[in-house]
């Protein structure tokens, strides 16, 4: 059998910086302008409209139209779970500022990895879950037990709902800053969307870090034994 030599091209896309720092970028989850991605990336409009086509073309990336404007994004968790694993073995980027690095430290702590929560924070409830019983790890990845689903049903997550979604349900993403694994798939989206739902957790504008709330900071002890009040950067 012949080899497939075109995981080369996908490799390529990664391997040029400005593209590795759009794809970074965009592990937010979120659609942004080509403007924005230049700006966030340190590259000319155009030349993020260049590569932002090539990613496009390669079905690594996503666009939408609405109007004249065109707003681009990550084109499904699988491309998301190739970069964060791609991360966790880059090297550290380099501090050049106290911005960076009250950035970083911010990012390590708690942020979004495309549709689910990753840092720190990510990785203790992942590790709370697993303690309390609501999870445990099989070959493919998590599983609910039966204890699980009681408590998501009390947490106010429909399981059946978040298993007819055509995407995996539960598996592991291996945390690029903590050198772990935190629950991602179609329960970690619901899991990340419910703690925005009930403010426990925030997004940011222009980063992927995510705040927690006063009213997170009580859930998470309250729920999950989690004590967040002193690790908030």
């Amino acid at each position: 059998m012949k080899a497939n030599s075109n995981v080369a091209v996908i490799a390529s896309l990664v391997s040029e910086t400005s593209r590795a720092a759009i794809l970074t970028v965009l592990l937010d989850g979120r659609f942004h302008a080509a403007s924005e991605l230049a700006y966030m990336a340190g590259i000319q409009p155009q030349t993020a409209s260049f590569h932002l086509a090539k990613m496009v073309n390669a079905n690594v990336v996503s666009v939408e139209k609405q109007g004249r404007h065109r707003y681009y994004g990550i084109r499904n968790q699988e491309v998301a779970q190739v970069m964060e694993s791609l991360l966790s073995l880059a090297p550290p980027a380099q501090i050049k500022s106290l911005r960076q690095a009250s950035d970083d430290k911010a990012l390590r702590y708690a942020r979004t990895c495309y549709d689910h929560l990753a840092g720190s924070i990510g990785v203790q409830l992942t590790n709370a879950l697993l303690r309390a019983g609501i999870l445990c790890e099989d070959k493919e990845g998590f599983a609910v037990t039966e204890d699980g689903e009681d408590f998501f049903a009390s947490f106010q997550i429909d399981l059946e709902q978040v298993k007819k979604k055509r995407r995996s349900f539960s598996h592991k993403c291996l945390d690029w800053s903590e050198r772990r694994h935190h629950l991602a798939g179609a329960l970690g989206n619901a899991l990340l969307e419910k703690l925005l739902e009930v403010n426990w957790v925030q997004r940011l504008p222009n980063t992927r870090a995510i705040k927690i709330t006063s009213e997170g900071k009580r859930g998470f002890k309250e729920v999950f034994s989690l004590d967040v009040e002193d690790e908030q950067g």
